[in-house]
């Protein structure tokens, strides 16, 4: 709200500015320099008040902590969020279900009710690779320019998201509000991974049983329109690893029964299944709906003369819930064999199922949501989300998980250059947040 009013008091400025520069120069003959110099001064005042305003401080500092694969150092963060914890006069707890360099941190804020089933707000410490020459901005500057975007590996993928949970909780802690149901707020490792030493473990502890879970919400992405979006199911992720065995040999002879045959045509026949999956979404078919096929390693050879005895081929296939995960894998064994046999089929990661989430009455927290949405005048599109999150494992305890940011107008650009978050979106995102939570731990 603060940044509404002051751009609000900006625009009254020039006008009158404007009129004044107008009466004195005539309108046809008001300098065009003075409009110049007025819209960089105003840019500059607004860019100083957001690298002064305290959420976006805590957000910046968040970001500048480089937790960057392949190899990130989480200790950075974990003192972080505590020091954050302190700020709130919340306690956290730091768990290792997996590795010692693997923590998961929790903030808890109790409940009045603290014996009735608990609400859980995820996000992720861990970003993705970066191209640094890529970016117009350093990946780990938190730079804010005159438009008021946010430059930062992570302020999408869902460093935002997680700052945005505590500024929500800063704004209730400063009107009074006190949860009916207890809420934890988890940042865990790994998630970009996989999660095997994160959540995925987690939930396997008795520490995750002792939260008392009873509903979460996890990361989701923001799309540049007006729709707001709420996933209420994920794909099955599966690293599908196909090695074709055959004939070595000279390069300069045309032997038979060769890997690069094999190999050539599983390809063709898993890029052939792509190709139908591709004119399902040109149709109009949401992404979540369809089994995306992509291609991402190619390995094998010992030299260009030589015909190697075997090729690997690494796909990243992700099968939406209608999907029947035994018959598509029988579909690819009967590739192998179209292909001449040879091929052996192993995973890298071959999840399970993970189950929908109620998105009705019966599940008493979405209809919550769902009357907020209708008092906010959110436009929200349900849909199965085309990634993986760590949602996944949360809803494979058969607690209910969404992924859901109250956040819209704003690029996709997790996992791109020049991944940034508008800083007035990112305040709506944290005053959204300080409805979302009353609706969610004082439903009955």
């Amino acid at each position: 709200m603060e940044h509404h009013q002051l751009k609000f008091h900006h625009f009254w400025w020039l006008i009158v500015l404007v009129c004044h520069c107008e009466v004195t120069f005539g309108a046809t003959r008001a300098p065009s320099w003075f409009y110049h110099r007025f819209y960089q001064h105003y840019q500059r005042h607004i860019s100083d008040w957001w690298e002064t305003n305290k959420e976006i401080q805590i957000l910046q500092e968040y970001l500048r902590i480089p937790s960057v694969h392949p190899d990130p150092d989480y200790g950075p963060c974990v003192e972080f969020l505590q020091r954050q914890a302190d700020s709130l006069n919340l306690p956290s707890t730091v768990h290792h279900p997996s590795l010692p360099e693997k923590p998961i941190v929790v903030i808890t804020w109790q409940g009045s009710e603290p014996e009735l089933p608990t609400i859980l707000l995820n996000s992720h410490m861990d970003v993705v690779p970066v191209y640094a020459e890529s970016w117009s901005h350093p990946p780990f500057g938190a730079e804010i320019d005159s438009q008021g975007r946010i430059y930062a590996r992570g302020t999408q993928d869902t460093k935002g998201q997680g700052m945005a949970y505590l500024g929500a909780i800063r704004q209730l802690q400063s009107q009074g509000f006190q949860p009916k149901r207890t809420l934890h707020i988890t940042y865990v490792p790994d998630e970009e991974i996989g999660g095997k030493h994160g959540m995925k473990a987690f939930v396997e502890t008795q520490e995750f049983r002792d939260l008392n879970v009873g509903f979460a919400l996890d990361e989701s992405s923001p799309f540049d329109v007006e729709n707001y979006f709420l996933f209420y199911a994920e794909k099955t992720m599966w690293r599908t690893i196909l090695t074709a065995t055959g004939q070595p040999g000279h390069a300069a002879i045309l032997s038979e029964n060769t890997a690069g045959e094999k190999f050539a045509a599983i390809i063709a026949k898993l890029m052939d299944r792509r190709q139908i999956e591709m004119e399902k979404v040109q149709e109009g078919i949401p992404l979540g709906n369809v089994t995306s096929i992509n291609l991402t390693k190619v390995s094998g050879g010992v030299q260009t003369n030589v015909i190697p005895e075997k090729l690997t081929a690494t796909f990243d296939i992700r099968l939406p819930p209608q999907e029947d995960l035994d018959e598509f894998e029988g579909q690819l064994r009967q590739w192998i064999e179209e292909s001449g046999g040879g091929i052996e089929l192993s995973f890298e990661e071959k999840d399970i199922k993970s189950p929908y989430v109620p998105i009705d009455n019966t599940n008493p927290q979405y209809a919550a949501l769902q009357d907020l949405f209708t008092e906010l005048n959110f436009d929200v599109r349900n849909e199965v989300l085309p990634m993986v999150s760590d949602s996944r494992y949360i809803r494979g305890k058969n607690i209910p998980a969404i992924g859901f940011i109250p956040m819209n107008k704003t690029p996709l650009l997790a996992h791109d250059h020049n991944e940034f978050i508008y800083a007035s979106k990112y305040i709506e995102m944290i005053e959204n947040f300080a409805k979302i939570i009353p609706k969610l731990t004082n439903e009955s």
